[in-house]
């Protein structure tokens, strides 16, 4: 854990006030590459009613929206939620809201749940409630994907790792798929602990 405080929402909309891609999601082949690992690492094909929180300008969730019957993504930032609207007109089926989290969680039960590059911008209540928040919303044998940086981040309480730990404990389900680069960590975590494999009625 690192010891400053994460950045306030002012921090977002400043970011997005100077740059529509501030972390360069549509030109950096780092991105396109850690999209494409996420979304393969997905155990299903589909999922039924899907959240992003903290979306950003919309680039994974326009990859999510694909995957998904229905989907919700948000970000503190009114901005960047104008910039997903715009990223994802053309699939209707997916919903851009402004939420300040973990206190403005959705009201609504999710098969997936997706928290990329989020959890080192809140403190240790906040990682925390978010965990409990995605766990009190999964619905039964439902996903949750997290991908953070590893390394340190100027401004922020923790480094992915942590929040990992954190998110680990809270939810206390079983690990489906774990990959750490130097770079970056994802985890995989649902309920139901069955390989894709077995999901599939793979007979050994």
């Amino acid at each position: 854990m690192l010891d400053s405080q994460p950045p306030g929402p002012q921090h977002f909309d400043a970011l997005f006030r100077d740059s529509d891609d501030p972390w360069r999601f549509k030109t950096r082949w780092f991105e396109a590459r850690k999209r494409a690992l996420t979304l393969a690492c997905l155990p299903a094909r589909r999922y039924a009613n899907g959240y992003e929180p903290g979306c950003a300008n919309g680039e994974l969730s326009a990859e999510l929206a694909q995957r998904c019957d229905r989907l919700l993504v948000s970000d503190v930032s009114q901005r960047a939620v104008e910039l997903a609207q715009a990223r994802l007109a053309a699939w209707p089926h997916a919903r851009v809201v402004q939420a300040h989290l973990p206190d403005d969680w959705p009201k609504e039960s999710f098969d997936l749940i997706v928290v990329s590059e989020l959890g080192y911008f809140l403190d240790a209540p906040g990682v925390d409630a978010l965990a409990n928040h995605a766990r009190a919303s999964l619905r039964p044998g439902g996903t949750v994907l997290a991908c953070h940086w590893r390394r340190p981040i100027k401004g922020c309480a923790f480094d992915g790792e942590a929040v990992h730990g954190r998110l680990a404990h809270r939810l206390g389900f079983e690990v489906l798929t774990e990959v750490r680069e130097a770079d970056f960590i994802l985890h995989v975590w649902s309920a139901d602990g069955r390989s894709v494999a077995e999901r599939e009625g793979f007979d050994w």
